[in-house]
Parts: C-alpha cells; sequence; structure tokens
C-alpha cells in the first residue's frame, strides 16, 4: 500500500462486484486491492437481472399451465397469485446472497488484503479514480467490470410520472390490473410474460414491426405473432408523450392511441456504465455505443487497464462476463502468457413463452455477410415429444456450411428451447460437423432433442455421405 498525501495507491483496482467479484482467489492474497461498488454488492444478475427474472419465469410458467392443459384433456383452474409471498420469497434468498458477499468482502480474514469501497467511481487521470469525489485512490492495474443499466428514452413527461424498468419492477407492492411495457426486446417479452401470466392486463408497445426483430427472422415472426394471440401488442408506434392520469399513467402515441395503464414499464434497453465512470478522462477508448474497446486479451486501450461484462461486450450476458473474467484473471497472473477471450459462439436464451435459444448467425445476417450456407428446419409437431405436448408452433432452425457441414447458426422457439439447444452449441465449439453429430450418436428416444436429430438430418449438405 502508499499514500501520496490523500491518494491511495493500490497493486489492483476493481470497479465493479458483479463478475469482478469472481477475480480473486488466493493467488491475489499478495497484493493490495481495493474493490468498488457503488450499488447493491454483487452487481446486475444476482439483483435484479438473471436470477431473480427467471425465478419468477418458473413460477409463472406454472402460472400458465392450466390455461394449456384442457386442450391435453386435463382440466385445471388457477385459484390465485399471491405476489407478495412470490416476490418475498424470491428476494429473501437473493437479499441475504448480496449482503454476505459484501460482509465477505470486508470482514473475513481471507480478505485482509482488500478494501471496498461504496460510491461512485470517476477516472481523473491515468488509473486515477475519485471515490464520490471525496476520496483519490490510484493503482498499478485497474479492472473495469462496472456493468450497464437500463435505457430510459427521451420521452415527454416521463420524468414528471412514475414508471419502472427491469430494475424496480420486481419489488412492486401489489401486482396492478393493466401494465404497459414500452420495448420488444427480451427484457420486454420476459416480464410480459411473467406479468400476463399471473393475472395483469398487458399492452407492448413497439417501435418496430416485430418483436426480438434481432432474433433470426423466422423466430421474430413466429413469437410476434404468438404474442399478439396472448397480449395487446402495439407495432409501428411512437410514443407523444406520457402523463399522470389519477393514480396511474396515460401513454399517447402519435396518432392519437392513448393507453391508460397502471403500471409503466420501460424496457428500451441497457447502456454501459462507461459514461458514468468519465473513462476518457482516463484514456480510456469507448465505441460509438458507449463500450470500453478491448483487445482479445480483455485490454482496454490505456495501458494497465481490463474491462470485462456489459461495461465492454455488446452481447450483456452474465455467461460472457464470466468467461471474460476467467480471461483478465489469468492475464493479471500471467502478464507474459495471456489467453485470448473466445467469443466465436455465444449463445443466448430468452425466457418468455414459448422460450427461444440462439447462438451463431442469422439467416439474415448470413446474407448481409455473403456466407455460402444451407438451412433446414425442424417443428416440434414433427418429434414423438412434441405430439405428447401438443405443441403446434416451436420450430428448430439450423444454418450449416454446405461444403463442409459445419453448422454456422441455430435458432429455437418452443419448450426449453434453451436446454435443447446446447448440443449445437458443443458442436459448433469444437467444430463437429452436421453429419457426424447427426449420425455418429444416439439420440434419446422420444426425447426432446430429436428435435436437432431430425433437423441436421433435414440439412441439404454438399459433403460426402
Amino acid at each position: 500500500m502508499g499514500f501520496d498525501g490523500n491518494v491511495r495507491h493500490f497493486d489492483l483496482i476493481i470497479i465493479g462486484t458483479g463478475s469482478g467479484n469472481s477475480l480473486l482467489d488466493p493467488r491475489f492474497a499478495d497484493l493490495d486491492v481495493a474493490m468498488v461498488e457503488r450499488g447493491v454488492f454483487g452487481g446486475t444478475c444476482i439483483n435484479v437481472g438473471c436470477i431473480p427474472t427467471k425465478m419468477f419465469v418458473h413460477a409463472a410458467d406454472l402460472a400458465a399451465t392450466p390455461k394449456a392443459a384442457a386442450r391435453l384433456g386435463v382440466d385445471e383452474t388457477l385459484d390465485g397469485v399471491r405476489w407478495p409471498e412470490i416476490r418475498d420469497r424470491i428476494f429473501g434468498r437473493i437479499d441475504p446472497i448480496a449482503v454476505g458477499g459484501k460482509a465477505y468482502r470486508e470482514e473475513h480474514p481471507d480478505n485482509a488484503n482488500v478494501t471496498l469501497y461504496t460510491g461512485d467511481a470517476r477516472f481523473v487521470g491515468e488509473r486515477r479514480l475519485e471515490i464520490d469525489g471525496q476520496e483519490t485512490i490510484t493503482a498499478d492495474r485497474i479492472v473495469l467490470a462496472a456493468g450497464g443499466r437500463p435505457v430510459v428514452p427521451a420521452i415527454e413527461g416521463i420524468d414528471d410520472v412514475e414508471f419502472h424498468t427491469s430494475d424496480t419492477v420486481m419489488r412492486l407492492d401489489e401486482l396492478p390490473a393493466r401494465m404497459v411495457i414500452l420495448g420488444g426486446g427480451f427484457i420486454a417479452a420476459e416480464f410480459a410474460h411473467v406479468f400476463s401470466s399471473f393475472g395483469v392486463e398487458v399492452t407492448v408497445v413497439v417501435r418496430s414491426g416485430a418483436l426480438l426483430r434481432r432474433e433470426d427472422r423466422d423466430i421474430s415472426a413466429r413469437f410476434t405473432e404468438l404474442a399478439r394471440a396472448r397480449w395487446d401488442v402495439r407495432l409501428d408506434r411512437k410514443i407523444e408523450r406520457v402523463e399522470r392520469s389519477g393514480d396511474g399513467v396515460r401513454v399517447r402515441l402519435v396518432g392519437d392511441e392513448v393507453i391508460d395503464t397502471d403500471v409503466l414499464l420501460v424496457a428500451a434497453g441497457r447502456t454501459p456504465n462507461s459514461d458514468q465512470l468519465d473513462v476518457a478522462a482516463g484514456g480510456i477508448k469507448v465505441d460509438d455505443h458507449g463500450y470500453v474497446v478491448v483487445d482479445e486479451f480483455q485490454r482496454a486501450s490505456a495501458e494497465g487497464v481490463w474491462a470485462l461484462g456489459d461495461i465492454c461486450s455488446p452481447w450483456e450476458l452474465k455467461h460472457v462476463a464470466n468467461h471474460e473474467a476467467r480471461v483478465v484473471q489469468h492475464n493479471l497472473l500471467n502478464p507474459d502468457k495471456p489467453l485470448a477471450a473466445d467469443h466465436r459462439f455465444v449463445p443466448h436464451a430468452v425466457f418468455t413463452s414459448p422460450q427461444i435459444a440462439s447462438v451463431g448467425l442469422t439467416e439474415q445476417e448470413a446474407q448481409r455477410q455473403g456466407v455460402d450456407y444451407v438451412t433446414a428446419t425442424q417443428e416440434y409437431a414433427g418429434i414423438a415429444y412434441g405430439w405428447a405436448m401438443e405443441d403446434t408452433t416451436g420450430f428448430a432452425k439450423l444454418l450449416a456450411d454446405p461444403k463442409t457441414g459445419q453448422l454456422i447458426g441455430a435458432h429455437i422457439i418452443g419448450p426449453q428451447a434453451s436446454t435443447v439447444i446446447q448440443p449445437v452449441i458443443q458442436a459448433m465449439s469444437f467444430g463437429l460437423d452436421a453429419r457426424a453429430m447427426a449420425q455418429g450418436q444416439y439420440w434419446i428416444h422420444p426425447a426432446m432433442p430429436e428435435l436437432i436429430e431430425n433437423a441436421l438430418l433435414k440439412l441439404p449438405l454438399e459433403m460426402g455421405h
């Protein structure tokens, strides 16, 4: 440790306690380390992201079951949804994890070399930070793991009404009768499923002509079709302004459309927190979207600075942040033998209903890039377990190089898509061609992975049999 007047110097500073918190292990015990967290310890995923949202989704899936059971000859009823009990069960498990994680870093003997700062960090020079404008700390090396935050568009009147984002909507005091969701991405799709399953009348307002428009176009089109049958979906709409209306909010759309709601959820995407760190003052470059620019080793443009997770990764996925954290950890410990991050085949899933999962190129991306490809589609309705579920809307779509058989993309909409896609991710990651994948192993019959087997067998490959 070192002091220079009111400045304290560290060997390493980590900004953010999400995936950044996982960097430290006994190999860092000899370093003087500072961690900075301005919010709740543990980051987005555990507190307001992946974990609580999927706990709500699971409860929503159960609540939605009776409605779908009748066509299978099973008569069920939903007697009620105890929202406060669901909410408190979820956060009663999550909140102690954040408290315990903070206490571990502050109090446990294993962390005698770690100083935890609570407050806003801003760069005021090269590897030089101010905390809440009061304390100044410097370091030989800095890791940026400060994540991102919800985007709140510049809508007239938005500052004068009560609205929620994904950070706050899961802690509502009670279920509203009506909810308007602004946005058509994965956050909007998941919360529309959750709240509509719990009995809320959901209206989704989207600027574009489709929901989940970044997905493969066939997936987006099918999901939009299904969503419009379930929710009030307003496509190609622009918001003129929002205003108070009694105890709720009135949303005025261009063209004199008016929607009154009890709760307004803004789900317009997320943005990296680089601007709030004033990274430019530290000589750190960002791209046009505010993501910190990093090389293959997760090094930022400034000497001695690394970045990981949502502050630098446009994927904004926890499994990507965790991978990048392992890369940064290795490179901090082994500067002479740096490890490159692997972003070749980054999968994602949308836990709405039906589930959606994707990896690799969409068909429109393959066309834009001029990639030679063939495609095949397999409906859930064409496999035995699809018969069991009477699923008539789900499908898997594969893209492959016709000459080599290498898979270049996979997109699934339907039950357990996030699980069913995993063999494809494995095949792409380890270079297993489609024909060998389909014919070189057993596929359990009649299980859902037959969806993938059949799609593989349908690919019109040019390679030899």
